[in-house]
């Protein structure tokens, strides 16, 4: 159930300020020597879920709200279980975590990123999270995650894309499951040249903040490895809603790819955009053009209707596949819900599970306990396959999806098809590499 964001009573907090002036709550107990930040004392634990219910990625955070509330559900012994019968790992048992009732708090980060600190610092000091999750923005996710790392709570990332997460701005306290832009890339890049040669000449237009730059230089890098030409790259604002006066420029040019490297509600309205100004129908260096959208969500692609018919783009998970995790869980969440999953719940609802099951295994919820459990932690049943969460960059490898907006949807649900399940081999690459140079993990905080 939901706490309502007042301070949990019978529990004493007083605020310390810690590295860069975040006061961190300190829970006294008999052992305050050895305390930690919001260390649980009574029947039940806080979980804090930030995401965007407001902004351009609200229909993400829509559902990745639904996802957590039944993770909760499942973790505390409701429902069917769901991934609880598929995960590798059996520490959960459906009696919370570590004995005690999961409650949480919500937050809204309007994909702002000082918004989302606020309402994550909100969560910690007043309403007691032990924990940290969500965000649809990559931007979101490395503020937050900043915060956590000096608050000492543990942040399990929602939707975060840009290499940045697990690269330069990587923490010890944070973790990431979905994947990044460097996958994307490496696994578009042979599916593109095999459908529309190698020689290509390429425009982007890219979202202005950290994931549409780490996405735009891994593409471009995956394309032009393989003979593609960039001939044009232009920012574009987050808020903007209108895109014609980015799209007549690539008329003018001599490109005849263009690359869409939006997210949410901004690739709704610039893929639409494109497609008004006839772009699908043109032919340019004899060829016929096309769209790439690199990353890619069923959410986008209902919101995008017909113009995502045959463009190809990547993804973290999608509700149709066969395993067994992914079964139960499209299972579980279509009959809460009525209708399938999105890889922002998926990430999410698997996110939160690793967490409490990490908290099981450490039997402990201090963070530095569960960061030694998550770090190279390999676990299977959560619906990617074999999944590893690398203990060098806190990074999960695990396969990547291709997919392409289907010419015939059998509802308005069926809109993509997996082209390539692209092996986790194909999208590996060392912790050193140069779209993720820069910064250092460090060390765990415990906080108090």
């Amino acid at each position: 159930m939901s706490k309502s964001n007042v301070t949990r009573r019978g529990v004493l907090r007083t605020g310390a300020v810690a590295g860069a002036g975040l006061a961190v709550p300190t829970i006294f107990t008999a052992s305050s020597a050895s305390a930690f930040t919001n260390e649980p004392t009574g029947s039940s634990v806080t979980l804090g879920f930030n995401v965007p219910q407001t902004g351009p990625y609200a229909d993400e955070g829509a559902d990745e709200l639904r996802a957590y509330e039944l993770a909760v559900e499942h973790l505390n012994g409701g429902g069917d279980g769901g991934m609880l019968n598929t995960f590798s790992s059996k520490a959960l048992q459906g009696n919370g975590i570590m004995g005690k009732k999961v409650e949480y708090v919500t937050g809204d980060t309007q994909t702002k990123s000082d918004a989302a600190r606020a309402s994550a610092k909100s969560m910690i000091e007043k309403d007691g999270a032990i924990m940290i999750t969500g965000g649809s923005s990559s931007g979101v996710a490395v503020a937050v995650q900043a915060l956590c790392q000096e608050a000492g709570v543990i942040f399990m990332a929602g939707l975060t894309h840009s290499n940045d997460t697990t690269g330069k701005d990587k923490r010890a306290n944070g973790f990431r499951h979905f994947f990044n832009s460097y996958m994307s890339g490496a696994a578009l890049a042979p599916v593109l040249a095999n459908a529309y040669g190698t020689d290509r000449k390429a425009y982007h237009l890219t979202a202005d903040y950290n994931w549409g730059y780490t996405t735009e230089e891994a593409v471009r890098s995956s394309t032009e490895a393989m003979g593609w030409e960039t001939v044009g790259t232009v920012l574009t604002p987050l808020t903007q809603t209108d895109f014609s006066s980015y799209i007549a420029p690539v008329l003018q040019s001599d490109a005849d790819v263009l690359v869409l490297n939006h997210y949410g509600g901004n690739m709704v309205n610039s893929l639409t955009n494109a497609v008004q100004f006839g772009l699908r129908d043109r032919m340019v260096n004899g060829k016929n053009f096309e769209i790439v959208v690199p990353l890619y969500s069923r959410l986008m692609a209902k919101g995008a209707g017909a113009n995502v018919k045959g463009i190809f783009g990547s993804t973290n998970w999608h509700w149709s596949l066969q395993d067994e995790g992914s079964k139960a869980f499209v299972q579980s969440f279509g009959t809460k819900y009525g209708f399938p999953p999105s890889q922002a719940a998926h990430t999410c609802y698997v996110q939160a599970l690793l967490y409490a099951d990490a908290v099981e295994r450490a039997g402990s919820f201090n963070p530095c306990a569960v960061v030694e459990a998550l770090e190279g932690f390999e676990f299977d049943g959560m619906g990617n396959g074999p999944t590893l969460y690398r203990a060098e960059d806190h990074q999960c490898f695990k396969d990547v999806l291709v997919v392409k907006g289907k010419e015939n949807p059998s509802s308005e649900f069926d809109l993509l098809e997996i082209v390539e399940v692209t092996p986790v081999e194909q999208v590996t690459y060392a912790p050193d590499h140069p779209q993720f140079a820069g910064g250092a993990l460090g060390t765990c905080n415990a906080g108090a």
